[in-house]
């Protein structure tokens, strides 16, 4: 047996990940089991649970893969710090304590954090090979090109390459401070969201408004090449040397200083979204052509924060010269875990590649589940009123009669997904007809902003009757995102284009107008009896009782929150909600039916029972 743990560690959104025998066996972010988002810091919690689902120690691990090299990442940081002195002296500064305590020392700290058990090789491997190895391993491709797009590694900001059979290849890297990445990250910033994790409210934002900033960007931000590579005009941009992303000088070109979280959003910040998301559609796609014209590969794997723009990914598929696109769901640096760990086996060890019909990441299912047993001494310890239905065809019938019902349901069911998106585990579910069912969802279970979109949930034989896909065409993993079919739309008297900003809100767009954006796109996630068993089942009882086969999925969280990993969580996060329901596995609880407390007593409610 040859287990190898990959980590991604101390920079964002900590992860840990084990491959036994090349196969993936588990992998988890630290935020799931801290309840702290994006937690950076070691994995611990992350890597015991990876251990304990392989049944083995630290002491029995052959490889330890770390998924970038903090020596090269120091190196660009002293190098930027100098480049720009006497500026960068005050960055320098304020990053060396951390460097100086723990990122320059991390066999270290890696083995203080596997208690001192691990006695064998670690491996370092190149960020962006990270990134390219956890897209195109666990790919169903025997061969494929390899596009990797972020903010930046050590020093790449982008890179492209081939990956045949069990080897890749990097060929060409756009590097720092040149970066789509860091681009678009600034638009984040400047109109107040949080960086490296607000960048997805800026994509949902840009359907609001009109890209009437795109030509502004092109002329005096950022110069693009045919193929895709990029440079920037960095006097606009302070995120070299200081705290801000943007410069004064950014602030005068868009009209006064950036949106202070929180407050209104206006016609500007949904312009500039509009405009950031155009330009961005604009190089992912050239980027991609070039690749094609390069490797002459009929496949394309993504990986890296920028394979999250799922608009973009969209038109890659639609107007690129790909046949078949496949983006690794834990695209962002959690995924660098999964990347390092599946290099050292394939890449380094030479064991051969077996590429699986759907892909080897198992639908990204890979962290903790607990049985149905767990599930009920849990319930009965803290007093809740369940009802355990005992077959997967009565629980599917009565929660798919719930949803269709109007109730919002939260619904945890087996192991818990790997990256950014809930699938069908970790989820709250809702009725994608209702035209109330956005508003209600966003503001009263989510207490986040009213113009996010939501997803869809669509059984992948029926995804082409309803958005502008192939046939049987697969995004089981939400990063896709596709018109919504002409036929299936109602504003016929064309009042979205009469009308502007938020107020887009108001217009009933289509017949599943729940997961129907302003612009009728939608986020796509199919779903399969292979991938997604008893979700799959419940959609399936969802069509029969109703004719429909799409619902509403989002994230089983509220605002500023990790995705919930445990019953306790999900419990927590279901008292202190507006949600209807809860499944946790086969047992379903009844807001109606739980002990009434005021929502200002919950917390104190559940403090007793060691659950917040």
């Amino acid at each position: 047996m040859t287990a190898i743990l990959g980590i991604s560690a101390y920079f964002h959104d900590s992860a840990a990940a084990l491959v036994v025998d090349g196969k993936i066996v588990a992998a988890a972010q630290e935020e799931r089991f801290t309840r702290r988002k994006h937690d950076p810091e070691f994995p611990k919690l992350a890597v015991e649970y990876c251990l304990r689902e392989a049944g083995i120690s630290p002491g029995e691990l052959d490889y330890v893969g770390y998924y970038d090299k903090p020596l090269q990442k120091f190196e660009r940081l002293m190098e930027t710090c100098l480049a720009f002195a006497p500026r960068g002296f005050r960055m320098f500064a304020q990053a060396m304590p951390l460097w100086v305590k723990q990122k320059l020392y991390l066999p270290r700290e890696i083995k203080a954090g596997l208690n001192g058990q691990f006695k064998k090789r670690f491996v370092f491997t190149e960020h962006h090979e990270s990134h390219a190895a956890s897209a195109f391993f666990p790919s169903p491709f025997e061969e494929a090109a390899i596009l990797t797009l972020d903010g930046v590694g050590e020093w790449a900001t982008a890179s492209y390459g081939v990956g045949r059979g069990h080897r890749i290849e990097l060929l060409k890297e756009l590097r720092f401070p040149h970066s789509l990445g860091m681009l678009y990250s600034a638009f984040t910033y400047f109109c107040g969201f949080r960086v490296n994790s607000g960048e997805y409210k800026l994509m949902g934002l840009a359907p609001y408004g009109k890209p009437r900033f795109a030509d502004l960007i092109r002329r005096e931000l950022v110069d693009i090449k045919a193929d895709g590579s990029l440079r920037l005009d960095l006097s606009y941009f302070d995120y070299c040397v200081g705290q801000r992303m943007t410069s004064r000088k950014f602030d005068q070109l868009f009209g006064g200083p950036p949106r202070k979280p929180e407050s209104p959003l206006t016609e500007r910040e949904m312009d500039l979204a509009a405009s950031i998301q155009e330009v961005t559609e604009e190089v992912m796609l050239k980027m991609a052509r070039h690749v094609h014209a390069q490797t002459g590969m009929k496949n394309l794997c993504l990986a890296g924060g920028v394979a999250l723009n799922c608009v973009g990914n969209g038109k890659i598929l639609r107007e690129g010269p790909f046949e078949q696109i496949w983006i690794q769901p834990a695209a962002g640096d959690a995924g660098g875990a999964l990347g390092v760990a599946t290099f050292i086996w394939h890449q380094l060890l030479g064991n051969p590649r077996v590429p699986q019909p759907r892909d080897a990441q198992h639908g990204s299912l890979l962290g903790p589940a607990w049985s149905d047993e767990q599930v009920e001494t849990f319930l009965k310890s803290v007093g809740a009123k369940y009802r355990r239905l005992e077959s997967d065809d009565e629980l599917c019938t009565e929660v798919a009669r719930l949803i269709g019902s109007d109730k919002v349901v939260g619904w945890v069911q087996g192991r818990m997904e790997f990256g950014p998106r809930a699938l069908g585990s970790r989820s709250i579910l809702g009725d994608a007809r209702s035209p109330k069912m956005q508003s209600v969802m966003n503001v009263k279970i989510k207490f986040r902003e009213s113009f996010r979109p939501f997803a869809p949930s669509v059984l992948e034989e029926h995804v082409d009757e309803y958005f502008q896909m192939r046939h049987g065409e697969q995004s089981p993993y939400m990063l896709l995102v596709a018109p919504v079919q002409e036929s299936r739309r109602t504003d016929r008297d064309g009042e979205m284009g009469r009308l502007n900003g938020i107020d887009k809100l108001k217009v009933l767009r289509s017949e599943i107008p729940a997961v129907t954006h302003v612009d009728y796109s939608a986020r796509v996630q199919t779903v399969d009896a292979d991938r997604h068993g008893r979700y799959y089942r419940l959609l399936k009882k969802f069509h029969e009782q109703t004719g429909c086969p799409v619902i509403i999925n989002t994230s089983f969280n509220v605002r500023g929150e990790p995705i919930v990993c445990s019953p306790q969580h999900a419990y927590r996060c279901f008292l202190s909600t507006n949600m209807d329901v809860l499944v946790l596995e086969r047992c379903v609880l009844l807001k109606e039916d739980q002990p009434t407390i005021p929502q200002e007593d919950v917390a104190a409610y559940l403090k007793q029972f060691k659950l917040d």
